[in-house]
């Protein structure tokens, strides 16, 4: 059945109706009805150690968390920040109906190395990292000296096969080779640096220090940082490791279209001309001139050379990166604002005296712990998402209403945060919950019309670090898309052989089709009053029950509920 921007017009006043109990009287119940188990550490050191010391904030501030989540709230959690979706509905079913006491690690464990979510494991990291490392538009730009598909073909092998953390971060800060998957010296790896070496690699050394240290150096290129200890100096060091790497472009013949970048290290002879000691200058704020050699943020200084055959100054930058406490802390504040909301510094990769940590000790913790477990970073996201904090419900209590880092305060994590989806989850979410994700195509054919979708979200501010932004923030403009978008109709449509066909003309009782759409796209049944208004519909269109389960899985799709992160 075909409808147009008149019916999605009349029918958005019924979606308050049909969706308005979950933040109010019916998430409270839910969550009072002792749906999930207590608080529980797995018997992980790790896990008991998180809650021993988020716990002790709380004790400090008298706050009284909030109740557990459900464990339909708690399983639709775990599935958008592992796997970057919602679960389905039949993986949703087998979750609650599973009888374990263990039935929370072994989801975790299943979804980390079950061999049926490889692919999907990989694919989420892939695409946050994708992000991180190059943007949500990188490569997509003309003549880009980054190759998009090289980036994710290196991060989803990587992935795939559980490649360790550090051993990532030196490949992609020391890689060499073609950008371009099938030329004979391809290295995905090399997309990461391959179009932050102009003007004298500076945004390379932004990024680098921002991405795997956590330190916000770019604030020291041109004057000393005005909140901390870093120096001028510090950012022109550390730019040194980056003044023997090239991007050579290759074009394509008898054009300047860039075919394919070769990202290559070469002798440098030094800003003095002199390559056995070669310096680089900056100029102070007082018109004064200084050198500087490559010196890491530590202190550590390798050879002055700019010979390649006496020192690879990216290589060893590589090492000692990986050798960093900082990067330990990086990572893991990273990764703990991605599970909770907020890391424990806001923002994430931003680390120092003038920004410290909400949880200092947890932080150094979890970093010698990751390193102690070769960096792994499934055994990271394991205590993460076994931890008490992660299990809560987001709705507030009298005790900690105070507790919000959107007005100013620094989170205590003793509620769940809510947050939307990225765009890229909502994407996948909605392929799942209409069960679309079966007919996908191979990887490649994917990606392309994800990104077309997601493209319309997507605004590059073009400062020096190339600082992206996303305008999918549940506005106007975000309701006005999903309202008419092709993917909210497909999703929403009653055509033969489709999702919502399949449910009416299936043998489930009417009531049963209801909370069927409820359970595929929320994680949980539809309150009482739902159903009223549910059947109400179903009058409305006079027994077609096809047209009433669209209605009701239109306003499903598009409540705050569904795009949620709760």
């Amino acid at each position: 059945m075909m409808v147009g921007v008149g019916y999605y017009r009349r029918l958005s006043c019924a979606v308050a109706l049909l969706i308005g109990g979950y933040f109010t009287a019916a998430a409270a119940a839910a969550a009072a009805s002792g749906d999930a188990p207590p608080a529980n550490d797995f018997g992980l050191a790790q896990v008991s150690e998180i809650n021993s010391q988020i716990r002790g904030l709380w004790s400090e501030y008298s706050i009284q968390p909030s109740s557990p989540a459900t464990e339909g709230e708690w399983c639709r959690r775990v599935y958008l920040d592992v796997l970057g979706r919602v679960p389905s509905y039949a993986e949703l079913m087998e979750y609650l109906k599973a009888k374990s006491p263990n039935k929370r690690a072994e989801l975790v464990n299943g979804l980390l190395h079950g061999e049926s979510f490889v692919e999907e494991y990989a694919r989420n990291w892939t695409t946050i990292w994708t992000n991180v490392l190059i943007g949500r538009s990188g490569g997509t730009e003309r003549n880009s000296l980054t190759n998009r598909e090289g980036m994710q073909k290196y991060l989803r092998d990587s992935f795939a096969r559980n490649k360790s953390y550090d051993r990532m971060v030196e490949e992609l800060v020391s890689a060499t080779g073609a950008n371009t998957p099938g030329l004979p010296k391809f290295n995905g790896a090399v997309n990461f640096l391959s179009m932050k070496l102009d003007e004298d690699a500076t945004q390379a050394t932004a990024v680098t220090s921002k991405v795997f240290l956590g330190l916000q150096l770019q604030c020291t290129q041109c004057h000393n940082h005005p909140f901390n200890e870093w120096k001028q100096g510090k950012f022109w060091e550390m730019n040194a490791f980056f003044r023997q790497t090239v991007a050579l472009r290759r074009f394509t013949p008898g054009t300047r279209d860039v075919s394919y970048v070769e990202l290559d290290n070469q002798d440098f002879g030094g800003e003095g001309g002199n390559p056995i000691e070669a310096e680089l200058y900056y100029e102070l704020r007082n018109g004064l001139l200084k050198v500087a050699y490559p010196v890491f943020v530590n202190g550590s200084e390798i050879g002055k050379s700019g010979f390649i055959s006496d020192v690879n100054r990216r290589g060893e930058l590589a090492k000692m990166i990986v050798q960093s406490p900082y990067m330990q802390e990086a990572i893991v504040n990273r990764m703990w604002g991605h599970f909770l909301g907020y890391g424990f510094t806001k923002p994430v990769d931003d680390v120092g005296p003038h920004n410290p940590p909400t949880h200092p000790e947890l932080l150094q913790y979890l970093g010698e712990e990751l390193r102690s477990h070769s960096f792994d970073l499934k055994q990271l996201i394991t205590w993460i998402t076994l931890s008490e904090a992660y299990s809560l419900s987001s709705l507030l209590n009298s005790s900690n209403a105070v507790d919000d880092p959107q007005l100013g305060e620094s989170p205590k994590f003793s509620h769940y945060y809510l947050r939307q989806m990225r765009a890229e989850e909502l994407y996948e979410s909605l392929l799942v919950a209409t069960q679309a994700h079966k007919t996908k195509q191979n990887y490649e054919e994917e990606e392309k019309i994800k990104t077309e979708w997601l493209s319309q979200f997507t605004i590059a501010f073009g400062t020096d670090e190339g600082d992206e932004a996303t305008t999918f923030n549940g506005t106007i403009p975000q309701a006005l898309m999903m309202f008419n978008g092709d993917l909210i109709k497909n999703a929403t449509s009653g055509a033969q052989g489709g999702f919502l066909h399949t449910v009416a003309t299936s043998n489930l009782s009417a009531a049963k089709k209801i909370e069927y759409l409820y359970l595929a796209g929320l994680a949980r049944k539809p309150s009482r009053r739902e159903i009223a208004v549910a059947n109400q519909l179903l009058l409305a269109r006079q027994g077609d029950q096809t047209a009433a389960l669209q209605d009701v899985w239109w306003a499903i799709l598009n409540s705050n509920e569904f795009i949620i992160n709760h």
